[in-house]
């Protein structure tokens, strides 16, 4: 098991969900759940980075350690790599990024995403993804696909249906049902780096890849480095954009004592 660190994320700003962090999940914060689940992994350590008063102080509240961070950080990778200027942590360190609005996501894969990252010395970061099987998700501009080679790093990613099959979708539609022979992947936002390469990250100018999509991890692949990309070991439920996704997930924790 690989020696790293969990850094969480944490926003008050949102312009779908205001105060997404400190919206309540079955008597408890999103934050907290977050922080709950990244206590189950391996990590020797956990920081919840944010730019807020309220959640610094509430994060406080239940124990956990807080890095105040700058409010001008345009990517949670960003804020990343101030946490880690804060704490000085060294090149080497092993540094993942656990988006501060997933309350189910397993530790498990937490543990993997690091694995992966330390394991493989040929790539600058690593992320995770799963076999998507619904059309209607391939299409969908929210959900972000990834390719990969035979060596699972990434080749791309992108909110278009990637890779394209050209002789079962003629018109660009989404069909009823997806061809088989074929492996789709949806892309799963969590990422481990070391932290040398946050420092160099934040110092990059911004892909115009990444532009292009509004995806943060396209900077990495225009810039022309490598991406591990392994399939998750666990199922990880869809995070938290949206109303309708707060009250899936309340629901989950009302109908289930064990989350």
């Amino acid at each position: 098991m690989s020696d790293y660190i969990i850094v969480i994320p944490a926003r008050h700003a949102s312009t779908r969900l205001p105060g997404k962090p400190l919206l309540d999940i079955a008597g408890k914060s999103m934050i907290q759940r977050v922080w709950e689940r990244a206590c189950g992994a391996s990590a020797r350590a956990i920081v919840i980075a944010t730019d807020d008063e309220r959640i610094k102080n509430h994060a406080h509240d239940f124990g956990a350690d807080v890095a105040f961070t700058s409010a001008a950080h345009p990517s949670g990778t960003d804020r990343l790599a101030e946490v880690a200027r804060q704490r000085g942590w060294s090149d080497a360190t092993i540094v993942v990024n656990v988006q501060g609005d997933e309350p189910l996501i397993p530790a498990a894969v937490i543990d993997q995403v690091a694995n992966n990252a330390a394991n493989d010395g040929e790539v600058v970061a690593a992320t995770l993804a799963e076999v998507l099987s619904d059309a209607v998700r391939l299409f969908d501009p929210n959900v972000v696909k990834v390719v990969r080679d035979v060596n699972n790093r990434a080749l791309y990613f992108s909110r278009a249906p990637i890779p394209y099959a050209r002789d079962d979708f003629p018109r660009g539609a989404a069909p009823m049902q997806l061809p088989e022979g074929n492996q789709w992947l949806r892309h799963i936002g969590i990422y481990a780096y070391r932290v040398g390469v946050l420092h160099r990250y934040v110092g990059w100018p911004r892909h115009v890849l990444e532009a292009t999509e509004s995806l943060e991890q396209l900077r990495i692949l225009g810039m022309g480095e490598r991406m591990h990309v392994d399939i998750a070991c666990a199922e990880v439920p869809g995070g938290v954009d949206t109303p309708d996704d707060l009250d899936r997930v309340r629901q989950l924790f009302a109908s289930a004592r064990e989350l």
